[in-house]
């Protein structure tokens, strides 16, 4: 299954981390109240879409298994972030997370995984589910593990932004470029026509 997924069948995505690419990294967002887009970045994704890319969002939530807010809590806020895009027109094909984390306190969560960027579990899963074509897709993250995770899977394209988190550094590392946002990414490798 991995091979035929790499290989090429199925369709484009546009691999997105949500922290610190979609939304500000506040540490820890998990209130609809202390989430705030990105400046551009819904303009974006919009700009990905309509140029036939499938929409992934795919998130490290190590707060679930730390204690510091439940699945239910961050259930909410994804559908809140996704209803917010749908009325600017972008639909979101999926969201995954990883809520494990190795020195979480949440029993069943505090553990190694294979989801959790660096592995490429959140990434593989999309594009079986979602019957993405890796080769053609492209991931765009703000920091070391997401670049890792997208090379790991064999995503076509990868791409880093700069973001206020302190661990961004360095994820211009293994990129193919680096951007100083979503939409300065986006505007770069999809030219308008």
């Amino acid at each position: 299954m991995v091979k035929r997924i790499r290989a090429g069948a199925g369709r484009k995505a546009a691999f997105l981390d949500r922290d610190g690419v979609i939304n500000l990294d506040r540490a820890y967002v998990h209130k609809w109240k202390e989430f705030e887009f990105v400046p551009g970045a819904v303009a974006a994704m919009k700009r990905l879409s309509d140029a036939g890319y499938a929409l992934v969002i795919v998130t490290n939530q190590s707060g679930i298994a730390r204690g510091m807010y439940t699945e239910e809590d961050y259930q909410l806020l994804t559908r809140q972030m996704c209803e917010a895009l749908a009325s600017a027109g972008v639909k979101v094909a999926g969201v995954y997370h990883c809520p494990h984390h190795p020195r979480g306190n949440v029993p069943g969560l505090a553990m190694e995984c294979d989801c959790r960027k660096p592995a490429p579990g959140m990434v593989l899963r999309a594009a079986r589910e979602l019957g993405l074509s890796l080769a053609d897709s492209l991931l765009v993250g703000d920091k070391p593990s997401d670049v890792l995770a997208a090379r790991a899977a064999g995503v076509g394209r990868v791409y880093a932004v700069h973001s206020d988190n302190a661990e961004s550094v360095g994820a211009e590392d293994g990129a193919d470029a680096v951007y100083s946002d979503l939409l300065a990414c986006v505007k770069a490798v999809i030219p308008q026509s």
